[in-house]
């Protein structure tokens, strides 16, 4: 209850200040949270960013504002945080699909991005199966792409991810040829550089010791190594969680991230920790392609 509660502060201390320069520090403050716990969950749980929620309660309000007042465009756009007249138009016209100049007519169709409130229910009540590890430093390679929105949550992760995979297999096979998992049924994801426009998403391999020490000069691919980059898994606390096995688990990682985020991490002794998150993907072939299951490594840590 207090963690719901803390919430709902949150978003009320935007609300009540929506029109001023908001800190996402103190939003944080306001949920008893760290900054970056706090955006994670609420992105996990809302299926869009704070930064999102903000812009998208201002452009509302600007809406409402320009269609039932007198007042100025470049005044409305003041208000909300617009600097730039040009910059506010085109927010604008992408959220309401309307130029603000048009909201002023009579009938003009706008559209409302209502104000979140939580609702206590209960939930839970159901076992979640995970094992707090203490994981050494790990070293992958893989290649990235800046990705946009909440990690695994909306519809526009679904189509960054399937272009992002679909148009790199040579990478994959690439990578999978160096890899030191000699079953080929382990592949690695990491996402690292969670911010409110994005985050950094990777596919990745664990490869041979002997590549890394002769990458990219001495090896046959020469040039083609240099498309991939080390990264540095540091040590620390994560808690891991498994898919149920089954043909395409990747269709059970959403269900799976939510019930972290709305029933495991409120009632444990942890936060989500500014570490990268992996899934380490067991995609196993032929007659074995139920056993497949996805592990979540979420970073965290003592509250």
């Amino acid at each position: 209850m207090d963690w719901v509660m803390g919430i709902q502060r949150a978003i009320d201390y935007v609300e009540e200040h929506i029109t001023e320069e908001l800190n996402y520090d103190e939003i944080a403050r306001q949920g008893c949270s760290t900054s970056y716990h706090f955006q994670r969950v609420f992105g996990l749980l809302c299926g869009y960013t704070l930064g999102e929620y903000i812009r998208s309660r201002r452009l509302t309000l600007a809406g409402g504002e320009l269609a039932g007042s007198n007042a100025k465009v470049i005044d409305v756009a003041l208000k909300y945080g617009y600097d730039n007249p040009d910059s506010f138009a085109r927010a604008f016209t992408r959220f309401h699909g309307i130029t603000p100049s048009q909201a002023r007519r009579e009938g003009a169709k706008l559209n409302s991005f209502s104000r979140l409130s939580l609702k206590v229910s209960l939930e839970g009540g159901s076992i979640m199966e995970y094992r707090i590890e203490e994981k050494q430093e790990l070293l992958l390679t893989g290649y990235k792409r800046r990705f946009t929105g909440v990690p695994h949550i909306t519809k526009e992760y679904d189509g960054q991810m399937e272009d992002f995979a679909v148009h790199t297999r040579v990478n994959q096979f690439l990578l999978k040829g160096m890899s030191s998992d000699d079953t080929g049924a382990i592949n690695y994801c990491v996402i690292t550089n969670v911010s409110d426009d994005g985050y950094d998403f990777y596919i990745a391999e664990h490869l041979l010791d002997w590549y890394h020490e002769h990458m990219p000069e001495d090896i046959a691919i020469g040039a083609e190594a240099s498309r991939f980059e080390d990264i540095l898994i540091p040590a620390g606390t994560y808690a891991v969680f498994e898919t149920e096995r089954c043909e395409y688990p990747t269709m059970k990682n959403l269900e799976l991230r939510k019930r972290i985020a709305a029933e495991w991490l409120p009632s444990s002794d942890y936060i989500l920790a500014d570490r990268p998150e992996l899934l380490v993907i067991h995609w196993y072939r032929g007659e074995q392609r139920k056993e497949r299951y996805i592990e979540l490594w979420v970073p965290i840590e003592k509250r």
